[in-house]
């Protein structure tokens, strides 16, 4: 069934102060009856002292008998027997009280009670009764009791006014309450609807909604979360459109850069099915399909690559190695790459300096970076450098090129992105995976990595290698 969260509130607000003010009222009432009985109570006990006082005299007795009949008070007097003194009334009238409360009047105790049933008289009323023992005067013994009855009709009508007035402070307070609870559900509901409405427009792609709060209660609470999260949904969903751009970038880069080689070599099969290739350009033809085919194949395993690492399906086994040994394997490789931008390869001498890592990826990283500033310096110089650090091994890679604008070092890391689009077909950085992929292969030896770069002044790569844990 359905049941609008507006109604709940004000039901549930109205519940409780409905249930407080009937207790209040259920309270009071029985306070009240309580009250008067035991003031009846004590009343009739100081009607009962003052019969006592006047030493029970017969005349004396007459009088209180007719004063205070007129308030509807009825006394007796009964001796120790429990045989009545006072008033002269039938045999058959006889004391009221049980053998229990006998016993506690002869020891000097007072007795009080409120009864169903009849009076001395045989009158059936609420009778509100009290028993004052009295002693002789000369030995201090038990001799009887004085007994001091007034009925509770009066209470009963008093208690019945009292009701009529709280009932009508009850209508009136639970009209209040219908308002003030109508007014509290409102209030609530409205704060609900907002983050409803809030929710509506991020789901119809309005990323902008805010909701304000002053932390005052969960609500305000609950309007901040919802605020991180837009923020958050905001940043995903620009960092998607962001993937997504570079992502379409990326096949277009992938596309032409396939497109041109195979372009090349089909070129050249069909020169050579319809021989129209010389004799003399064959080899050449031959060595260049190897060459474009070379180039697809460092495509398609760069992105091969990137991907096995970015979804952590490689494992490293890494030891301490010797950094000076690696550095000359790769300038034996990289030298020639340099000369061809007239580039001069420098690497310091590193003897004796030592890296804890795996060693192909090791070598991976620094042959990316050494390529990466190869392929944006021309005619400058390429620096590799290293040192000890208290925390492990720093490898820099310094190079003269054309720089970077802090926007473009904010990117660098990203997937298919590069600095330069003109020097998209270079010889050596084809795909943009190369930091990409030094990106993550830091990221699997928790290898801290740095880049500081200045426009048409150069660029230095560092990373830090932590040393293996004990």
């Amino acid at each position: 069934m359905k049941f609008p969260y507006f109604y709940q509130q004000m039901l549930g607000f109205l519940s409780v102060i409905i249930m407080l003010l009937t207790i209040s009222v259920v309270s009071i009432v029985l306070f009240a009856r309580n009250t008067a009985i035991r003031g009846t109570e004590n009343q009739l006990f100081s009607y009962a002292e003052s019969i006592v006082d006047v030493n029970l005299e017969a005349e004396q007795l007459a009088n209180f008998q007719s004063l205070l009949s007129n308030q509807g008070v009825t006394f007796f007097v009964f001796n120790q027997n429990g045989e009545l003194v006072f008033p002269n009334l039938p045999d058959h009238i006889e004391t009221r009280v049980i053998p229990e409360e006998e016993e506690r009047l002869r020891n000097g105790e007072r007795v009080s009670l409120t009864t169903q049933q009849a009076d001395l008289y045989g009158n059936p009323r609420e009778t509100a009764y009290v028993y004052l023992p009295y002693f002789s005067n000369s030995a201090g013994d038990y001799a009887g009791f004085v007994a001091v009855s007034a009925p509770v009709s009066q209470i009963d009508r008093q208690m019945s006014a009292l009701k009529r007035n709280l009932f009508n402070a009850f209508l009136i307070s639970t009209v209040v309450a219908i308002l003030v609870s109508f007014i509290f559900a409102r209030y609530q509901v409205k704060r609900v609807n907002e983050l409803r409405q809030a929710a509506h427009l991020v789901a119809e792609g309005d990323y902008d909604v805010r909701l304000e709060h002053r932390d005052r209660d969960e609500i305000d609470i609950l309007s901040q979360d919802f605020n991180k999260m837009i923020h958050a949904l905001d940043l995903s969903r620009q960092e998607v459109n962001r993937q997504e751009e570079r992502r379409k970038t990326f096949m277009q880069d992938a596309a032409h850069e396939m497109r041109t080689p195979l372009t090349t070599i089909n070129g050249l099969l069909e020169g050579l099915e319809y021989d129209v290739i010389p004799e003399s350009q064959r080899l050449r033809s031959i060595q260049l399909m190897r060459k474009e085919t070379k180039r697809l194949i460092r495509l398609v395993n760069e992105n091969l690559d990137y991907e096995n690492i970015r979804s952590n399906r490689i494992m490293l086994n890494k030891h301490t190695l010797p950094v000076s040994e690696i550095l000359d394997e790769i300038k034996e490789q990289m030298t020639t790459i340099a000369e061809s931008s007239n580039n001069t390869l420098q690497i310091d001498s590193l003897e004796g300096l030592t890296v804890y890592a795996d060693y192909d990826r090791f070598k991976q990283i620094l042959v990316n970076l050494i390529k990466n500033a190869i392929q944006f310096t021309e005619n400058g110089t390429i620096k590799v450098s290293g040192q000890k650090t208290d925390k492990g091994t720093r490898i820099s890679i310094q190079d003269t090129g054309i720089g970077m604008t802090e926007e473009q070092m904010k990117n660098i890391w990203d997937r298919y992105y590069k600095a330069d689009v003109s020097r998209t077909n270079t010889r050596y950085g084809e795909s943009g995976l190369g930091l990409s992929i030094v990106q993550q292969l830091a990221e699997l030896h928790q290898a801290h990595l740095t880049v500081e770069s200045q426009l048409n002044k150069g660029t230095t790569f560092a990373i830090e290698f932590p040393d293996s844990k004990v």
